[in-house]
């Protein structure tokens, strides 16, 4: 299977490449953690309901940590960290955490294996993008796909 693209054309008359034509990338479906499960029992002698519970408990003890200002490292995965967005005061004295809180988020960043060549992302490597049918044909149906190898 490939990561699927779509073609947009942007059309922000204020863009420096307004009408200009791009890729995106399509999500064809969502895989959640009863399917996740489902995958990961087919591919090892865990049983489904063991891979369940952990999954699940993971989420709550990552959430905990999250929250007390810990980093969480997963390895051979990537690192998750909360950040938070401000709005701008004046001074020390007029900052309000509750007043000046934009939004509170988390970010991950993938795990990264350095090699000869430079960093490879571990989720990147191997990626192989195609356009969706109806790409294609806005192109004249020209065959073409890409490995990231």
């Amino acid at each position: 299977m490939a990561l699927m693209c779509k073609l947009y054309q942007n059309n922000n008359e204020k863009s420096s490449a307004y009408n200009k034509w791009f890729a995106r990338t399509s999500m064809l479906d969502t895989m959640d953690l009863n399917a996740m499960a489902d995958v990961i029992e087919s591919n090892c002698t865990v049983k489904r309901a063991d891979i369940l519970a952990v999954l699940s408990e993971m989420v709550v003890t990552m959430k905990q940590a999250l929250q007390d200002s810990k980093r969480v490292k997963l390895d051979h995965f990537g690192t998750f960290k909360m950040s938070i967005s401000t709005i701008a005061a004046n001074s020390p004295q007029e900052f309000n955490l509750v007043q000046n809180l934009r939004t509170i988020r988390v970010l991950f960043q993938p795990e990264v294996k350095k090699n000869l060549d430079g960093r490879t992302r571990v989720f990147t490597t191997g990626t192989k993008l195609e356009l969706l049918p109806e790409s294609k044909a806005l192109r004249g149906d020209k065959p073409e796909s890409i490995s990231n190898e």
